[in-house]
Order: C-alpha cells, then sequence, then structure tokens
C-alpha cells in the first residue's frame, strides 16, 4: 500500500459496530497519529423516550471533554494539574437521571435568554410578550423547559488542531412564550492547546431576544474536592451591573473599586464573600455581571482563575461585554445539587446583560431576520 494511502486510512471516520454482546456503538474521528478522537455512545433515555447520546473528545496531550446531547450539556472536563495528574474540574452527575430530575444547569447551554428577564415581560415591535415566571416573579435561562432542557441533534467534528461536537436545534415560534422560529447552532471543540472554545449562532424568521451561554460550574481543584472560595480570581472589569432585590438590573453600572466586587487585581473568591450585602430569602454570595473591560472589538481577556493547591489556571476570553460570577450559593449538598456543598463550585458565564429587552440603556440582544447572532468564548487552560 502506498504511503499516502496509508495517511488517508489513518485520516479517516472509522466506526465500530459493538456486537450483539456490546451495548455501545463507538464513533471516531481519528488523526494521523491516532491522538485525537471523539466516541459516541449512548446515555440513557428522557421520560418521553428519546435517546441521548454521549460524545467524549480526546487531545493530543489526554485531556477530555464529554458532552451529551440532552441540553447540549458539558458533563465533564479533564485537565491537567501541576504534576500532570487529570482531573475533571466540570461539576456534574455520573447519569443522565440527575439532570432529569432537575439541575441547577450543571454544564448546559442555557437560552434563548440566559439570565434574568424582569416580570416574564419584554415589548417588541409594539407587541408584549409574556414568558415563564420560573424564578420568583422573573424569567430565568429560558424558562421551565429552556435550551437545557431539550435533547439536540448533534455530530462529531474535526479539524486540524481540534475535535468537537456541533449541536443544532431549532426554537419554534412561540415556545416559552417567545416570538420567532430560531436556528441554533452550537458549537464545542477542544485543542490541542488545551483549550475549551464555545461558538454559539443563531438565525430567526421573526424579531425576537437571544442571548446564549454556557453555564458549567468550575472547580479547578477537582469537582467534589471541596470549595472554591480559595481559588484566586481575576476579573477585567471596572463596573458591573447593580439589581435590586430579585437580582434585576437597576439600569445603572457602578464601578468595582472599594467594593467586594474589585477583582481588578487576584482575590479570592471567598476573601470579601461575607461582604455582599444579603438579600432577603437569598443565599449570600456572588450573582453579579461584569461589563467586561473593552479596548478592542472582537476576543479580549475577561477573567483567570487559579487553584493554589493543582496549580490549575483556567483564562477565559470572549467577544461578549458581561460576565456572570456565580459562586454556587444554592448549591446544598442535596441530590438534586448532585451532592455538591455550597461554594463548591463556581460560574464564569459570559452574556449580554440581564434583562436588556427592558433596559434601552443597554446592548441590543434582539436577533432580526436576515442578521446572524454569533459569539465566541474560549477557556485556556493551563498549570503553574
Amino acid at each position: 500500500m502506498h504511503r499516502s494511502s496509508i495517511k488517508l486510512l489513518t485520516a479517516a471516520l472509522v466506526v465500530v459496530l459493538a456486537g450483539s454482546h456490546g451495548s455501545l456503538t463507538r464513533l471516531e474521528a481519528v488523526d494521523r497519529h491516532g491522538s485525537m478522537h471523539v466516541e459516541q455512545s449512548p446515555f440513557g433515555t428522557t421520560a418521553d423516550g428519546q435517546s441521548v447520546e454521549l460524545f467524549t473528545c480526546t487531545n493530543a496531550h489526554g485531556v477530555k471533554l464529554a458532552m451529551m446531547t440532552y441540553g447540549a450539556i458539558v458533563v465533564s472536563l479533564e485537565v491537567p494539574d501541576r504534576d500532570g495528574t487529570i482531573a475533571n474540574v466540570n461539576l456534574g452527575y455520573e447519569k443522565l437521571d440527575g439532570y432529569l430530575a432537575g439541575s441547577p444547569y450543571f454544564g448546559a447551554t442555557v437560552g434563548r435568554y440566559c439570565n434574568r428577564i424582569a416580570g416574564g415581560t419584554f415589548s417588541l415591535e409594539g407587541k408584549e410578550y409574556s414568558l415563564a415566571t420560573n424564578n420568583g416573579e422573573n424569567h430565568l435561562h429560558g424558562g421551565d423547559v429552556g435550551y437545557d432542557k431539550v435533547v439536540w441533534d448533534a455530530r462529531p467534528i474535526r479539524r486540524r488542531n481540534e475535535v468537537g461536537v456541533q449541536f443544532q436545534y431549532t426554537s419554534k415560534d412561540g415556545e416559552e412564550g417567545y416570538p420567532g422560529t430560531v436556528q441554533i447552532t452550537a458549537t464545542y471543540t477542544l485543542t490541542n492547546d488545551n483549550e475549551l472554545k464555545v461558538e454559539l449562532r443563531a438565525r430567526s424568521d421573526a424579531a425576537t431576544p437571544v442571548n446564549l451561554t454556557n453555564h458549567c460550574y468550575w472547580n479547578l481543584a477537582g469537582a467534589g474536592s471541596g470549595s472554591i472560595l480559595d481559588h484566586q480570581l481575576q476579573v477585567e472589569s471596572d463596573e458591573y451591573l447593580a439589581v435590586d432585590d430579585t437580582l434585576i438590573p437597576t439600569g445603572k453600572m457602578v464601578p468595582v473599586k472599594g467594593s467586594p466586587l474589585d477583582f481588578t487585581t487576584p482575590h479570592t473568591i471567598g476573601e470579601r464573600l461575607k461582604q455582599i450585602p444579603e438579600i432577603e430569602g437569598l443565599p449570600q454570595g456572588y450573582d453579579h455581571c461584569f461589563v467586561v473591560r473593552r479596548g478592542k472589538a472582537g476576543m479580549v481577556l475577561a477573567a483567570r482563575v487559579t487553584d493554589p493547591s493543582s496549580g490549575r489556571t483556567m483564562e477565559i476570553y470572549t467577544t461578549q461585554p458581561g460576565l456572570q460570577l456565580y459562586s454556587g450559593n444554592f448549591l446544598d449538598g442535596t441530590e438534586g445539587s448532585g451532592g455538591f456543598q455550597q461554594y463548591e463550585g463556581f460560574c464564569l458565564e459570559t452574556q449580554h446583560y440581564p434583562d436588556s429587552p427592558n433596559q434601552p440603556g443597554f446592548p441590543s440582544t434582539i436577533l432580526y431576520p436576515g442578521k446572524k447572532y454569533h459569539h465566541t468564548t474560549v477557556h485556556v487552560f493551563s498549570a503553574r
């Protein structure tokens, strides 16, 4: 066989179907060294009988990203520490049942509108729309059945230096009260530079608010290893959005200087957490949207987090204007929280500002027919 033919074969898509005694279907996209690949296997069935598939992506360094078609959810991400020891740094459940029972958005792709919309209402082109109020009197993360609770179409992808999964979902006109049918594509790739890249795209046949994000809960010491309060955090932001007692923005952007939200230089997440003003009925902690500092358009550094015990560091670059910091305040150690206690995971969600459809001073989140929604966020993992 010619050498060129061997190269073509080793770069090909290889499908291996298990025999009658096997339960898995394995699909691999393998590079010519055999080191990058994607494996596909069953992960369970929803209550209405839809099959859910799990995709496990491995890069050339052994870093692994596992995602499933239910909710386009990141199930796990395994990265090395300073000694080369690999651990999962993303909170989640071991089985599909945990997600179906009511997850706090572990690893989810969230929409049609992530974060909150005041009163579950907004006006657009002279018409008022009513959405589900699933967070007190407000609308949160797309409603009762947001994008985190549906089964997406998916296919494995391979590019020169990365492997991943492309998810697609059609959100129909009137779903959760939103106008317009929206076609969403969520592409998650794992690069050989130990980057998790998230690209979210959408098109609509009618004007509608769109604000998509990923909702991973991180613990760089390893999921289940304990508190994240000693993680060192730096946020590239000089202002945050003031909110009312239901966490809806007032419209004011407040300087972080002199406040417990000043992460312009590194501080541990727990250093000033108890200085956050308490709101009746809510656990104390961070649940705030930062205004990402921008000196240019396109991708900018939004945040850097380091776990001193393992040396693992995560940098987040994004095209989005906002970054929501959440310190896992509602985690309570119960089965619904995956057994994780309060402050055992944190979120850094890149997004547009909460309640933008009702805030004329905020950048618009309205997607019109013929226009494209597209944003990119990259998580860069290293160890020091």
